[in-house]
């Protein structure tokens, strides 16, 4: 009981003003001694004492580190100065096994929200730049003692909802030696998931404080519980996969189900005037799935007709494949709709039995721009990665690969004649100077031989172009600009540097991206201060025209025109308002920039028009893209959409598939693949537009009317939205947004995957897969359910009643059918491919001492196992897995997880 007094006096000694969290350090009974005079005759002696690489190793070694979030409660974790804010409290535990008296170390971690105050005297906390944090001891710290723990509690900024938030790989740092990762805070790979395990997070327990984001949020966890009523109707039925093709074609008749067509022996190609090169990848994976070529196989035979094409647009892609007893045909004018014929072959085969019913499919594609984005910029992935992306894209006849090889964090692509950008820009490092590699981010650690590191050479990169090439898929590189810069201004900062040391002043300056005598103060989305080009530098055209010009030569080299540029263009400070070249620049030109203001819209719009004048479609994001004048900008324009639908992202949508412009949409709430799969702080990924993106949620989506979707979707805190899609004005009668143009559409759609949480081709592959399977699905098909859009314009709720009670029969129908051709085929050929797909949480309930089981893909196999009413469930347990066949009489506490359809990989395992 005296101990707890104690103990509660610190802790009030120490308080912050308005905030009910308090930290002080933790002390076990056993080391009650180190404390007081003990621990500050320790201090003193640091003076003589000295680290060793050795004995800092081993201490690195030792330590443990736990991160715990504590509340996001605004009236607990916010200050009195702060009434009107979201924060956060969070804490880290450092415990030392030996007595450490030492004060001239440093950790450097990443941490996604900034810092606003440390809640222990003993420590400081610092923002380096971007997430890079520094602790440091204070005047006031008194040592690590053995088995006592430093509790190390601060507030930041907004919210952490997620146990993946904590970034790995915090290191130590003594002036004169080498810096050492602290072991504790490494990530370790769950044996029987195959999935990152954050061993120093602890585990949220209180829903309330850690997972509500807000005190509206009206999200449900996605529980067991949860997760059964959400598949409860599903009705399994391996029947809806015999038939089925992902994606949907135009139509499909099964001409007869009595004499099924025998693929075991093979396929005899027939290839007359198609040229074998274009079909080989498409036949090498029918090859993959137990169909290969054979002298004695059924007769494939392709038959080329001009006269099949998609609709008036003439879309690429048609085609008609005829499935008969004595042979199959394909039949299509180009080369991609052989590919696509032979897709919906693969589609049609169980990897079990390699037969299928004669039928006739007629198929084109819904839009021209069918996509995936992959961000290789933040965290390095693998030419690997990139080409087994590339088949499941073919496979599922995905045609737009949307290459993110430069941001902020690293620069991937070799450039000639710009060594700098791969030799510094393409690794991260503890060179706090960054002359020889960029600062750690996003929990990379402090060697550049890290996993995350890397680039393409060029060569690397004509090998991805010349495999996209023979399977159909357009390359469209990206190296954004003028914001998200970072990793190329530090790179030609250090080639700066190094032509002015040998007095090549001309060359120095040839490729600068920076005014050293700017003055602005700014911060990026991602805290930086340093990440944008200066657009008033002739030399930032320079750089801009080499680079395009070297990734074209490799294009052209590789065989594979480069058609379209992505400028990026999306989250621009502005870096250059106190700039003397931009003041002057503003004073002097004849371009037409009246205004510092201005800056932003004429670098895209100059980039775009010298893009463009190459030959090449210039491409935005749609932000930036929103501040040009469209007057300035090429006729042959693309942009992305990445505004949120519930927060008014059709209008913009709207307004510029108005301009003509080739609109692609990319709202995150919908095709943001590094957002979680369902709403459970387990699930990896950021959040900041929703916390539950899963296949069913990506199949309901309705792209050619995003307003409607309002009728079926809440917003990020599962409360309604209305979507007001009427014409709207400002005060001065000007058009501020309206419905859409007769006549007017979108290009196509297109998946995201942005890297900052994502470190390994694995967990890539996890998030990506099963998602990108209905991506294809609905920039393939357009659903009969799908709501009209109403160009008059219209306002859409829950209870506006376009999405009719039949359309909703239909699209759960049809999602019932989808649903079960993934547990039941498809996600077997993934397995064969070797894609680590999310195998999904099981839904479960107990009734009357019954277990209820369910999944979001009927087919799968679900196991459960009972534990002791006393286990611990986060205890390894030893009692055997059960496979779940009905429900079944239990007790205890239950544990339930899926298995992949190989048998080989299990889901994360949910308890009850």
């Amino acid at each position: 009981m005296k101990k707890t007094i104690i103990a509660s006096a610190l802790l009030l000694s120490i308080g912050v003003v308005g905030c009910q969290y308090s930290s002080a350090p933790s002390t076990s009974d056993d080391a009650q001694s180190a404390n007081g005079s003990d621990l500050q005759h320790k201090a003193n002696q640091a003076a003589d004492s000295a680290w060793t690489q050795a004995s800092l190793k081993q201490f690195a070694a030792d330590l443990k580190v736990t991160y715990r979030m504590v509340t996001n409660v605004p009236e607990e974790s916010c200050s009195a100065t702060q009434p009107d804010e979201q924060c956060f409290i969070a804490e880290i535990d450092l415990t030392s096994s030996v007595n450490i008296p030492h004060a001239d170390w440093a950790i450097y971690f990443s941490q996604m929200r900034p810092v606003q105050a440390v809640l222990n005297p003993q420590f400081s906390i610092t923002r380096v730049q971007g997430d890079l944090h520094k602790i440091a001891p204070t005047e006031q710290f008194t040592g690590f003692s053995a088995g006592v723990t430093q509790r190390i509690g601060f507030r930041g900024e907004l919210w952490q909802l997620s146990e993946t938030d904590p970034m790995p790989n915090y290191y130590i740092v003594v002036d004169g030696l080498e810096p050492v990762v602290i072991a504790s805070t490494q990530l370790s790979i769950d044996a029987e998931t195959g999935m990152e395990v954050r061993p120093y997070v602890e585990a949220f327990t209180d829903e309330k404080r850690q997972y509500r984001r807000t005190a509206t949020d009206n999200l449900a966890w996605s529980r067991a519980e949860v997760l059964f009523e959400a598949n409860n109707a599903l009705v399994v039925n391996r029947e809806a996969a015999i038939n089925r093709i992902i994606p949907t074609p135009l139509s499909a008749s099964v001409t007869s189900s009595n004499t099924p067509v025998d693929l075991s022996q093979g396929i005899e190609v027939n290839y007359q005037q198609v040229d074998s090169a274009a079909v080989a990848a498409a036949l090498s994976r029918l090859a993959r799935l137990g169909v290969k070529q054979s002298d004695t196989g059924l007769s494939l035979a392709f038959v080329k007709n001009s006269k099949v094409t998609a609709d008036e647009q003439g879309i690429d892609g048609a085609y008609q494949l005829k499935v008969a007893i004595d042979g199959i045909t394909i039949t299509a004018a180009t080369d991609s709709g052989f590919s696509y014929g032979l897709s919906s072959l693969a589609a049609l085969i169980d990897t079990r039995e390699l037969s299928i019913n004669t039928m006739v499919v007629d198929d084109a594609p819904r839009y021209d721009f069918r996509g995936m984005h992959i961000d290789v910029a933040r965290n390095f992935h693998s030419k690997q990665l990139i080409f087994d992306l590339i088949d499941q894209m073919a496979a599922y006849k995905l045609n737009k690969l949307h290459l993110h090889m430069a941001d902020d964090e690293a620069w991937r692509l070799e450039i000639d004649g710009l060594p700098e950008l791969t030799d510094i820009g393409s690794k991260r490092c503890h060179d706090l100077t960054e002359s020889t590699c960029l600062i750690p981010q996003l929990g990379s650690g402090p060697f550049a031989d890290a996993s995350v590191n890397g680039f393409y050479s060029k060569a690397d990169y004509i090998d991805i172009l010349q495999y996209a090439s023979a399977r159909q898929v357009e390359v469209i590189p990206s190296m954004d600009m003028p914001g998200h810069s970072r990793a190329a201004i530090k790179s030609m900062d250090a080639r700066y540097r190094k032509f002015m040391a040998s007095g090549e002043n001309n060359a120095a300056n040839e490729y600068l991206l920076t005014d050293a005598n700017d003055t602005t103060v700014y911060s990026s989305v991602q805290y930086y201060n340093d990440n944008t080009l200066n657009v008033c530098l002739e030399s930032t055209y320079h750089f801009v025209d080499k680079v395009i010009d070297e990734i074209a030569k490799l294009h052209q080299q590789a065989g594979h025109p480069l058609k379209r540029y992505h400028i990026g263009a999306d989250e621009t400070a502005g870096a250059w308002k106190q700039s003397p070249q931009c003041v002057d620049f503003v004073a002097n030109n004849d371009k037409g920039v009246k205004s510092i203001d201005d800056l932003g819209a004429y670098f895209i719009e100059r980039v775009a028009n010298m893009v463009s004048a190459k030959g090449i479609e210039p491409a935005g994001w749609s932000d930036g893209m929103s501040h040009t004048n469209a007057d300035n900008m090429p006729a042959k324009s693309q942009t992305n959409i990445w505004d949120v639908i519930s927060h008014h992202g059709y209008q913009r949508a709207h307004n510029q598939a108005n301009l003509g412009w080739d609109t692609v949409l990319s709202n995150p709430e919908v095709l943001y693949f590094d957002f979680p799969y369902e709403a459970d702080p387990k699930e990896h990924g950021y959040y900041w537009a929703t916390r539950a993106l899963n296949s069913q949620k990506l199949f309901s989506f309705m792209p050619d009317n995003l307003p409607a979707n309002a009728e079926q979707w809440n917003d990020i805190e599962n409360n309604p939205f209305t979507a007001d899609d009427s014409v709207k004005k400002d005060e001065q009668g000007k058009v501020t947004s309206a419905p859409l143009q007769q006549g007017k559409g979108f290009s196509g759609i297109q998946g995201q995957i942005w890297s900052e949480t994502i470190r390994s081709d694995e967990v890539a592959e996890y998030m990506m897969f099963p998602r990108l399977l209905m991506l294809a699905e609905k920039a393939w098909h357009k659903a009969k359910w799908e709501v009209p859009y109403q160009y008059q314009g219209a306002v859409y709720h829950q209870n506006s009643g376009y999405f009719t009670a039949d359309m909703r029969k239909q699209q759960q129908q049809q999602w019932n059918d989808i649903a079960n051709t993934l547990g039941h085929k498809e996600l077997a050929k993934l397995d064969v491919a070797n894609i680590e797909y999310r195998v999904p949480t099981v839904g479960a309930k107990i009734e009357a001492g019954l277990l209820y089981a369910n999944i979001a893909f009927p087919g799968l196999k679900i196991e459960y196992r009972q534990l002791s009413e006393e286990s611990d469930n986060n205890a390894a347990e030893t009692a055997s897995w059960l496979e779940y066949q009905a429900p079944v009489k239990v007790s205890g506490n239950i544990e339930i997880r899926a298995i992949s359809a190989s048998g080989k990989r299990k889901g994360r395992s949910l308890f009850l």
